[in-house]
């Protein structure tokens, strides 16, 4: 009031009054309500619920923190028993104190409210204020952030308290053994007195009580001896059993080196022990079974050596008539030439078969023979024998007859002698002629050690055709098959190292392209090619795919080493030797390169180049490799080539220099880990021979006996 008569409200002020006073009005009825919530809320015991109502913006509460809700509710349901214990009047309104310093009236039950204090009015003493909410969420929330204050400095609390600890147990430990160490004297003789007391009242009884019952002490040590000493047996006996495969795989073992070691000493020793003879005395006793068994045998031999003759004469006159053919289609001799060659290849075929069924007809034995063909027969098997186990004319014979004449019929003869190789006598007695005629051949032919890999000797050819015959053919097949199979699988694989190779193919492939002439000459040098960036990218692309390509197949090679046939690596020792005994000065490098040459240029190097010609991989019918394969599989016999022989690019091939450095490295590992040799560990000598049971044999055709003899002279 202004007690002025004059003073007016005016209508903005009156409606700023109304408008006011219903928006305090509506705060008050929310914030009641929110109250009236956090009652109800707190009366069901639902803590989520509560929390909810505590965090209504109505009520204008502060502190709420979502961790404690549980704890809010058990204390406002205290407090709120504390109230009811005190006597509950049932009144259904209550007061609230507002914003500006107003009561406001809210009705429990009607959820209506005014500003106006009711007639009769009584508050609700049960109903929770926001003073009593305030005070409770205050004290929890404070509580809750004490305890999180003293678990966040728990480390720092739980030192302090252990070294107050500490401090007070060290003190009490001082203390202690200051009053112990006082004591000394005191405490030793009273333990001492005590626990002699103690052990002469212990010996005394337990001396007292064996003597009373020696006898049942005897028994029982008897008892549990004898338990003890069984327990052991049949623990023993038990292991035995269960490693009883074991046990037999050592005496076993043992035996046979023992045996091995028996036989060698009495192989070799000039005069064995008696025991040792004793031993071996029941191997002279040979029964007819022994005999039988050992004659079959043979006999399966010749049937498996002349069908391998005859398939390699029937192989040759194939190939020669392929080559007739051929000439036949390109008009170089006439059809009539064909037909007889036809003709006389029917006629061999069906010489060679009535050679076999008279070879089977003469199986009767020497019985069937006359005196003189027996007596000639005789004459030959000595013949046959002395060239077998002496190598000195054979070998002379090889190196000395012409080379374009010798190779197939010194194979033919040679491997025939040998029965080629069906057994370890006749592979041992192959591999020493090899051996010989090496030696031969290199001590009088060989004057410049390089001639070893520019005249082909026909040694080496020989060697080298008979370990690609079937045990060599499955090496290289295991060793080369799968890297040559995934070289092929890779259709993105194409390698170019020709720059000029490159460059064409690089602008075919522009004007494929474009579909216009390229503006780039198309003949050009090495150089001009390599001046353009495009070529020595593609350049650079396909150096890297050979060199990826390359370590696969040096990997396979040098991991495989073993599977190289022994009479391979044999004759690689042999002429590393002898060219070392010829020539002493040659470094341990350029013999390496040699024996590089043997193994790697003339065993394997032609299976990578044609993989179809040598069986290593499996193609369809009328399957061959594509002009892509054969480059690559080309590139990369090079490159191995290169690498076995330490042989850098250089001059024309100067654009390939920068993988020298590779090559020597794969060198490196060629030398070191490709190219092993052992010692060759037969003893096969003619005493040996004379032990089998039948004399050896060797399968020859009255054709080939003519032959042999017609060359020879």
């Amino acid at each position: 009031e202004t007690k002025d008569d004059s003073a007016v409200l005016w209508l903005d002020e009156i409606q700023d009054g109304i408008i006011r006073s219903n928006s305090e009005t509506e705060d008050a009825q929310r914030f009641a309500r929110g109250i009236l919530a956090i009652n109800e809320a707190v009366e069901r015991g639902d803590s989520a619920q509560t929390l909810s109502a505590l965090r209504s913006p109505d009520v204008g509460l502060y502190g709420v923190t979502a961790e404690c809700a549980q704890t809010y509710q058990n204390e406002l349901s205290e407090v709120k028993r504390n109230k009811a214990a005190q006597g509950e009047n049932g009144s259904e309104w209550v007061q609230h104190w507002v914003k500006g310093g107003y009561h406001y009236y809210f009705n429990l039950h009607t959820n209506e409210g005014g500003w106006e204090e009711p007639p009769g009015f009584t508050p609700n003493n049960t109903h929770l204020s926001k003073e009593d909410i305030q005070s409770t969420i205050s004290g929890v929330s404070a509580a809750y952030n004490r305890e999180q204050l003293w678990l966040a400095n728990e480390n720092l609390i739980t030192k302090l308290q252990a070294r107050c600890r500490g401090y007070l147990i060290r003190r009490q430990f001082s203390d202690r053994m200051k009053f112990l160490r006082e004591q000394t004297p005191a405490i030793t003789c009273i333990q001492s007195h005590y626990r002699g007391q103690k052990q002469r009242k212990a010996f005394r009884r337990r001396l007292e009580y064996l003597n009373n019952h020696s006898d049942e002490v005897v028994k029982i040590q008897s008892y549990t001896r004898m338990y003890q000493a069984r327990k052991r047996y049949r623990d023993r006996l038990k292991y035995f059993r269960d490693h009883i495969n074991d046990i037999v795989k050592i005496q076993a073992f043992i035996r046979a080196n023992k045996a091995r070691d028996d036989y060698k000493t009495l192989i070799n020793a000039e005069h064995p022990p008696m025991a040792v003879v004793r031993k071996f005395v029941h191997l002279l006793d040979q029964s007819d079974q022994d005999f039988q068994e050992e004659l079959e045998v043979m006999k399966l031999r010749e049937e498996v050596v002349t069908l391998l003759r005859s398939n390699q004469q029937l192989e040759n006159d194939l190939n020669l008539m392929d080559i007739k053919i051929g000439l036949l289609v390109k008009n170089k001799i006439t059809l009539q030439d064909v037909v007889s060659h036809s003709k006389k290849l029917t006629k061999k075929n069906k010489e060679q078969l009535s050679d076999m069924m008279a070879l089977n007809k003469q199986k009767g034995g020497l019985k069937a023979l006359s005196k003189e063909k027996r007596e000639k027969l005789e004459a030959y098997q000595h013949l046959f024998y002395l060239l077998q186990t002496n190598p000195t004319y054979l070998a002379k014979l090889i190196f000395q007859m012409p080379q374009n004449k010798s190779t197939k019929f010194m194979d033919s003869v040679i491997f025939t002698l040998y029965n080629y190789a069906s057994n370890q006598r006749e592979e041992y007695l192959l591999l020493r002629l090899f051996k010989t005629a090496l030696q031969e051949e290199i001590k009088s032919k060989v004057d410049m050690i390089q001639e070893i890999v520019t005249g082909n000797p026909t040694v080496i050819k020989m060697v080298v055709s008979f370990n690609r015959g079937a045990r060599g053919q499955n090496a290289l097949r295991q060793i080369l098959s799968p890297v040559v199979k995934e070289i092929m699988d890779d259709k993105t694989l194409n390698i170019k190292t020709d720059p000029v190779d490159i460059y064409k193919s690089w602008v075919n492939q522009m004007e494929s392209q474009t579909g216009e002439a390229s503006k780039l000459p198309y003949d050009v040098t090495p150089e001009q090619a390599m001046s353009h960036e495009e070529v020595r990218t593609r350049l650079d692309s396909s150096i890297k795919n050979m060199r990826s390509v390359t370590d696969k197949f040096l990997s396979a090679i040098v991991s495989s080493v073993d599977k190289i046939p022994y009479g391979m690596r044999y004759i690689a020792k042999v002429l590393k030797d002898t060219l070392h005994e010829k020539f002493p000065d040659a470094g341990e490098d350029e013999l390496l390169k040699i024996v590089g040459n043997l193994l790697y240029y003339r065993y394997m190097n032609p299976a990578i180049v044609a993989p179809d010609a040598f069986d290593i991989i499996d193609l369809s019918a009328g399957g061959q490799l594509t002009t892509d394969q054969r480059r690559n599989l080309g590139s990369i016999a090079k490159m191995l080539q290169h690498a076995a022989s330490n042989k850098m690019f250089l001059g024309d091939n100067a654009h390939l220099s920068i993988i020298n450095e590779y090559l020597s490295q794969s060198y490196q590992k060629f030398s070191v880990t490709a190219w092993p040799y052992r010692k060759y560990g037969q003893t096969v000598t003619q005493t040996v021979c004379r032990t089998v049971a039948l004399h050896p044999q060797s399968v020859i055709m009255s054709a080939m006996l003519y032959r042999f003899i017609t060359k020879k002279n």
